[in-house]
């Protein structure tokens, strides 16, 4: 899947037009919130907020900043559920995520040292993941992707039980997010 599929699952799954009451977001448009559309200098209401000019911000905070277009060429189920995840949550989670779980999969350093968890994609990050695919062949990508997204549903759960009003939020989230955009 390019990212072009990406975006587009992504648009379609977020919708249109939205304002829910629980959601401190606030309004949204196209799963971009008003604040990333004002620090992107969009001043207008979100209800008329453009899909290409969302697809645009996909494409470079949530894709291109974050360095998942490098993972992709070695991981392109992981680099789609970072995508995917990094929308959802911000790109530093899901880079954290990546990073538990290549810490937690290193067999005690034995296959590559322990990484810093810091939210960022750089050379240590990349060499971990290079590594870990290399040596857990032919199966690593497919565990590593079930690492990250059980990071994920755990903080799901967590965001819900810390206040309640996610709650609204938690079914959609683990129907819609866990497992995709990868299946």
């Amino acid at each position: 899947m390019d990212i072009e599929e990406l975006i587009d699952d992504v648009i379609s799954r977020e919708g249109g037009y939205s304002d829910h009451p629980a959601d401190r977001g606030g309004p949204t448009r196209w799963g971009i919130t008003q604040a990333v559309a004002r620090t992107d200098g969009y001043s207008g209401d979100m209800r008329d907020f453009p899909r290409e000019r969302a697809a645009a911000l996909y494409a470079r905070l949530y894709w291109s900043r974050p360095r998942f277009d490098t993972v992709a060429k070695v991981a392109p189920r992981i680099a789609a559920e970072l995508f995917d995840t990094g929308v959802n949550m911000g790109p530093k989670v899901a880079t954290t995520f990546l990073q538990r779980a290549l810490n937690a999969l290193n067999r005690n350093a034995r296959d590559y040292p322990d990484i810093a968890v810091d939210g960022v994609l750089g050379p240590q990050t990349s060499a971990a993941l290079s590594t870990f695919l290399r040596v857990r062949a032919p199966r690593g990508e497919t565990v590593l992707l079930k690492a990250i997204e059980a990071l994920q549903g755990e903080r799901y759960v967590d965001l819900a039980e810390r206040r309640p009003a996610n709650e609204a939020f938690l079914y959609g989230w683990l129907a819609n997010r866990i497992g995709e955009p990868n299946g």
